[in-house]
């Protein structure tokens, strides 16, 4: 009976030893993707950082003046003036009324089973 038990003890340190085995070869390259990813992550993110320099060099208002300018044939755009813009008190809001309950529920008196 010793034997068996001896027998059926090696096994189970056997089969936990492959399974220990390959946890730790899933995490070894569970951690390599992770690390692949951060690397992608920071390429994208300097090339985000490019991207964006580019776009507010693009965007230049003395740059967009002059091709405003270039194209007004096609294009039919006016530079903007100071004047075009209006003042916070110009603006008119929709009047703050309460909107008024036309049905009610009496919710209490649902609860207690009336």
């Amino acid at each position: 009976m010793r034997g068996i038990l001896y027998v059926l003890s090696a096994l189970a340190v056997i089969g936990l030893a492959f399974w220990a085995y390959q946890e730790n070869y899933q995490t070894q390259e569970s951690v390599k993707h992770a690390k692949s990813l951060q690397q992608q992550i920071i390429g994208t993110r300097a090339r985000l950082r490019v991207l964006n320099a580019e776009w507010a060099y693009l965007n230049r208002p003395d740059r967009l003046r002059d091709l405003a300018e270039i194209n007004f044939d096609s294009l039919g755009l006016l530079p903007l003036q100071p004047n075009q813009f209006g003042r916070i008190d110009q603006v008119v809001f929709p009047p703050d009324e309460a909107q008024v309950i036309v049905n009610p529920v009496d919710i209490i008196n649902l609860e207690a089973g009336e």
